[in-house]
């Protein structure tokens, strides 16, 4: 199964980082969010990745294509450019298939989707965001999607209430509500599972909103299923939420990193190699 990753909003609120970078870019114990959640996928099995590219897509890009130069040592005749060679790690590859779809600076989510839709082949795939880390089990997540025979499902978190929330009636969401002033408890926590006849309910209208007509609609029609989800889960948002997640990923033992086993610790943080977090303006 293929994973849509949104990564190309802006980023207004993390604006003291996100000027220079885009929002998936934003560093997390000295690698991209993007990265991290790109491990989780990969760790249950999900290492294929189609990229939903906007805003500053290009320094996505070149994070990419510049990875094995940053984390490798080489060999490099000086001259004969063709002739360099990537010595062997000691460690464990990222095998992933990533696609870079350049889907619009200002398209809206679900603009993106539609624009990506071309290099996506199968009957499901997972969609998420690229601001959000959990250690939810994607394989149990798809085993239920399966039993509940819906188009789409969503992973529903508790989180205070600032983003849309979720009304459920047992397993099926019945409403989709943009930023309830009443929070009932669950909200999209991302990490969707959708079949492939969603794509037929969009379009490419850049201003085309997701979570608004085409998650309201699947909702309406009871085709949208709600995947529980008590654990980890959270949202870089603000200046102080990257600071949270840089404190966690400092402990060696950061929740949402799912790769390292539950008696692993986080080597990188061990070693102190991770950046100094955010701190909000007075």
């Amino acid at each position: 199964m293929q994973v849509v990753i949104l990564c190309g909003g802006q980023g207004t609120r993390l604006r003291e980082t996100t000027e220079h970078l885009p929002k998936p870019m934003v560093p997390i114990g000295g690698k991209p969010i993007l990265w991290h959640i790109m491990k989780h996928c990969a760790a249950h099995g999900l290492r294929e990745f189609v990229l939903c590219l906007g805003y500053k897509s290009f320094e996505i890009k070149r994070w990419f294509l510049e990875y094995h130069l940053r984390e490798r040592d080489f060999t490099f005749r000086l001259g004969r450019p063709d002739q360099m060679e990537i010595h062997q790690a000691d460690r464990d590859e990222e095998d992933w298939l990533v696609t870079f779809a350049e889907t619009g600076e200002h398209a809206m989510t679900g603009a993106r989707i539609k624009r990506a839709s071309p290099h996506l082949r199968g009957k499901n795939f997972l969609l998420t965001y690229g601001d959000g880390l959990s250690d939810v089990d994607i394989g149990e997540l798809t085993r239920f999607h399966k039993r509940q025979g819906k188009l789409s499902t969503v992973t529903a978190v508790r989180t205070p209430g600032r983003f849309g929330e979720l009304r459920l009636e047992g397993d099926t969401v019945r409403a989709f509500e943009e930023k309830p002033e009443v929070t009932q408890g669950r909200i999209n926590g991302g990490f969707f599972v959708l079949q492939s006849e969603v794509i037929d309910r969009l379009d490419d209208t850049t201003d085309l909103i997701w979570e608004r007509g085409p998650l309201e609609g699947l909702a309406a029609d009871g085709q949208l299923a709600a995947y529980r989800h008590d654990g980890f889960w959270y949202a870089m948002d603000t200046p102080r939420d990257h600071a949270e997640l840089e404190k966690l990923w400092a402990t060696g033992r950061a929740p949402w990193a799912t790769w390292q086993g539950p008696n692993k610790v986080n080597k990188t943080a061990q070693r102190g190699h991770y950046h100094t977090p955010i701190r909000e303006r007075a």
